[in-house]
């Protein structure tokens, strides 16, 4: 499925059939596959369908990248089909494990939240906070919907601002402020026959749908590729004639950073990297009739990655690692100014 293609005009169960299809084709990313497929089959209503496909991966022999955001996604779905107690003894285990990722916090928190769990989702959200967030540091992109979704709620029992909340306005960019998009009566102001109630309420929720396609917006990224130090080398070796594309490690890894920072600067969006390894790419150039030692053949290599889910974003938070796999922080390695 394109990025702009209208989400009413997918096909939702044969776009799940597909990626099922291409995670037996490309096992080693099974895990991205399936679980675009399980968001169809939710979609599609086939919510049992979507549990098979989150126990698939949990029962998988290979160790998964996001284990817990699995069990997040499918304690979700299995709620909303009414597992309600299987559901929560998953969101309980999560909450124990305490995992460093924000993505499984999110999905738990919500849905205690949809289901008018108030009190756990506020206990779960600022559970994540405290383990997440380092005080006196600007809060990480993943981690915003934490406190905006701890925002909410503490609007919706009442509760007064807190130095989180302070925090999520200070990282809200919409021109609506949080205490309005959180508001628990604005849902009473569609009711009133005052137009220029109904136009600013119209106004407002504009302004939340925008943040919610933002949030729930996975757009085709434009990927460079990477190769790391042993694969370039074992790549070269193998293919001189792309030695001439790779003069050295160091330059491969000087150009990936340059032509990131002048497609941002041109203004493009949502820039990536894909990681390759020789045997991988080997096998798509089979797969094209291609010789691996054509070089118009690794940017379809780089957009294939991307395709099946293989994109890291970039730039990467500044304390975070850097893209390159040195250890230090981005901020200390290619993202130095």
């Amino acid at each position: 499925m394109r990025p702009d293609t209208p989400a009413e005009n997918v096909d939702h169960t044969a776009e799940a059939a597909r990626l099922e299809r291409a995670a037996d084709l490309y096992p080693e990313d099974a895990e991205a596959l399936l679980l675009r497929a399980a968001a169809h089959r939710e979609l599609s209503g086939d919510r049992p369908a979507a549990t098979t496909l989150y126990d698939r991966l949990l029962a998988s022999d290979a160790d998964l990248d996001q284990p817990f955001l699995v069990r997040a996604l499918k304690a979700s779905n299995l709620w909303e089909y009414g597992h309600e107690a299987e559901a929560r003894a998953i969101i309980t285990g999560i909450r124990a494990a305490a995992p460093r990722d924000p993505a499984p916090w999110v999905i738990v928190a919500e849905s205690l939240e949809a289901h008018d769990e108030l009190e756990q989702a506020h206990e779960t959200f600022t559970q994540a906070v405290r383990l997440l967030l380092t005080e006196g540091t600007r809060p990480p992109r993943a981690t915003h919907p934490l406190l905006f979704g701890r925002h909410r709620v503490r609007r919706m029992l009442g509760a007064a601002h807190d130095e989180w909340d302070a925090l999520a306005d200070t990282v809200h960019t919409l021109p609506i402020t949080l205490d309005e998009l959180h508001d628990p009566k604005r849902v009473w102001s569609l009711g009133s026959e005052n137009p220029a109630e109904l136009e600013a309420e119209i106004i407002r929720l504009r302004a939340e749908l925008g943040a919610f396609r933002e949030a729930l917006s996975r757009p085709f990224p434009v990927a460079v590729l990477h190769w790391p130090a042993n694969e370039l080398t074992e790549l070269t070796e193998a293919y001189p004639a792309l030695a001439e594309e790779y003069p050295s490690y160091d330059a491969h890894l000087a150009t990936i950073e340059a032509a990131l920072r002048e497609l941002a600067s041109s203004g493009t969006p949502n820039l990536g990297i894909v990681t390759g390894t020789v045997p991988s790419y080997e096998a798509f150039a089979a797969s094209e009739l291609s010789s691996p030692a054509d070089p118009a053949l690794l940017p379809q290599y780089a957009t294939t990655l991307a395709a099946r889910g293989r994109a890291v974003a970039w730039p990467p938070e500044r304390t975070a690692a850097c893209w390159c796999g040195s250890g230090r922080a981005y901020g200390e390695c290619h993202g130095a100014d």
